[in-house]
């Protein structure tokens, strides 16, 4: 039987969680009530037992309303299939056009793709030197969630969009694993110091300029740092014609497709 979770659940998701995703069940809890909220949580039940659970989150693409699953965990590919089509059922009914993941790997990219899904919000990665300029200043860890939503909007307005409460969730994450957010009047970027390089992971702004003045202002925060690996979205206009295209997400439309060849995608809760 596939249903909405109901407050008796959430210890046996935690469990299930835990045992298929190797999280703790703190985070588990925090995916599930703060990410998603129980509203938007499904579980698989057979004989009093759960199965299955994935998390349908709310997100939007240039105003239409989708859902962006999330943690999908499972004793089995059938039930995790039959769970999936009966969550975009659902989703489509509450007045979802789209569905959309980021598969985890070549295994979990099949899967979705057998329930619907295709490949896009594809992204570019490249390699940058990143000089020094004493001038280049920027502030640094000072967004709020609400700011990266506003931020997105300016300067990406065709990307995927969480609500602040969402994206609350996804900055504590990355804050957790020992990121930085750097900003200034012209952009700004979310990046990972290891050893001499920036790996920078959202990096939106005016133009290439733009960009290269958070990357030198970043170094002169970490001070020995050299070069930065680059990650943006495939059609960004940032160093047009540099880095190497790779995979991100899948959609499926729940309705009438609609373009998103130029939609960007990124720092989700990844699978």
């Amino acid at each position: 039987m596939f249903r909405l979770m109901q407050p008796s659940d959430l210890a046996a998701m935690k469990a299930l969680w835990e045992c298929k995703r190797g999280e703790p069940a703190d985070f588990a809890e925090k995916a599930i009530c703060r990410f998603a909220g129980t509203e938007n949580a499904y579980v698989a039940e057979e004989n009093g037992q759960l199965q299955a659970l994935v998390l349908a989150v709310p997100i939007s693409i240039r105003g239409r309303a989708g859902s962006y699953l999330y943690g999908l965990c499972s004793t089995d590919n059938g039930t995790a299939a039959g769970l999936v089509d009966f969550v975009c059922a659902q989703q489509k009914q509450r007045g979802a056009d789209f569905s959309v993941v980021v598969p985890s790997g070549a295994a979990q990219t099949e899967f979705f793709r057998s329930r619907g899904f295709a490949q896009a919000f594809a992204l570019r990665c490249l390699n940058r030197p990143v000089r020094r300029n004493i001038w280049s200043q920027a502030e640094f860890d000072t967004i709020t969630a609400k700011n990266l939503c506003e931020l997105r909007q300016k300067y990406a307005p065709n990307a995927v969009q969480m609500a602040p409460e969402q994206m609350a969730i996804v900055l504590g994450d990355l804050y957790s694993r020992g990121a930085t957010l750097i900003s200034d009047s012209h952009g700004y970027g979310v990046y990972f110091r290891q050893d001499d390089t920036l790996y920078f992971v959202e990096l939106l702004a005016e133009d290439d300029r733009a960009a290269e003045t958070l990357m030198e202002a970043a170094r002169e925060k970490e001070i020995i740092v050299e070069k930065a690996v680059v990650t943006i979205g495939a059609a960004q206009n940032l160093f047009l014609g540099e880095g190497t295209r790779m995979d991100y997400g899948m959609i499926r439309f729940e309705g009438a497709p609609f373009d998103v060849s130029e939609t960007y995608m990124r720092l989700m809760l990844e699978n």
